[in-house]
């Protein structure tokens, strides 16, 4: 199963864990007290999967946010495949799945060291920058329209 797909399993979602805990807590320093919340439920999970390897690649979620928005959260690719796309599939497949499920915009809190990679994809800086789990962050969106 090679690509991005939506997790539909609890061995999915605790994959989906894996990636995150990899990412945040073990390589950023974010707590593992934060790291889980209490919208896990709620969200829609992604996993990206290279063929042949074992342990997923990256992962996103989204939300519905109060606004209506598409809350896109969570987005993490490992180490080891950084630089090979992942990060842009994971968000094409995470804003798709947003428009089909009737979202017609998406926002999101980047960390500042990742707000280049989401403007390219057209999202744009909404705000000051404020710390997040010790980490810089900025709020962006931009509307799903096809």
């Amino acid at each position: 199963m090679h690509g991005v797909h939506v997790v539909e399993t609890a061995a999915g979602f605790r994959e989906a864990l894996a990636v995150r805990y990899a990412v945040f807590v073990d390589e950023q320093g974010v707590p593992a007290s934060v790291e889980v919340d209490d919208h896990e439920d709620e969200a829609t999970h992604f996993l990206a999967r290279v063929e042949g390897d074992p342990a997923a690649v990256g992962t996103a979620r989204y939300r519905t946010a109060e606004s209506g928005a598409a809350k896109i959260e969570r987005v993490a690719v490992r180490d080891a495949h950084r630089g090979e796309g992942w990060g842009a599939r994971l968000m094409d497949a995470v804003e798709a799945h947003a428009r089909e499920t009737g979202h017609d915009r998406a926002v999101l809190d980047a960390q500042t060291s990742a707000a280049d990679f989401y403007a390219a994809r057209g999202y744009e800086r909404v705000g000051d920058v404020f710390d997040e789990a010790g980490i810089p962050h900025v709020t962006m969106k931009r509307a799903l329209d096809g």
